[in-house]
């Protein structure tokens, strides 16, 4: 199977947080990773809305799925803000930053990218060769 990739924006509401989580599962449907992309890229997008540009009036976020054989990469690029993505530890009382911890245990990988006008947050997700040859099937 060779690699494809596919993106698409959203307006920056609450409501396109479970239209970004469709777009996902239906272009990963039958791939084992499918609700784990699902979970990660309603994280992602809710960070964008919630801590970003990108939900003030008028903004928006892409979301870009690149899949080959053995992997599945997520990104979200938000419009900026003053604040850097980073992780919270679990206790901590303030509300922010658990959906990234979650977003760390879940992904192989994940990162950060870009500055205060622009930021993707991406994640990696490997996926098994017994796995990713049934996905493939289905394409």
């Amino acid at each position: 199977m060779s690699a494809w990739w596919l993106s698409r924006h959203f307006l920056g509401s609450p409501a396109s947080i479970t239209e970004a989580r469709r777009f996902v599962t239906r272009f990963l449907a039958n791939w084992p990773i499918a609700e784990t992309a699902e979970l990660i890229v309603s994280e992602l997008a809710t960070n964008a809305v919630r801590h970003t540009a990108s939900g003030a009036f008028g903004g928006r976020f892409l979301v870009t799925i690149e899949a080959a054989h053995d992997r599945v990469w997520l990104g979200v690029l938000d419009e900026g803000g003053p604040r850097f993505p980073d992780v919270r530890p679990c206790g901590q009382d303030d509300e922010g930053g658990r959906g990234l911890l979650l977003v760390s245990a879940l992904a192989d990988s994940w990162g950060v990218s870009g500055d205060e006008r622009g930021r993707t947050v991406w994640a990696l997700l490997k996926v098994g060769p017994v796995a990713a040859a049934g996905a493939a099937s289905c394409q």
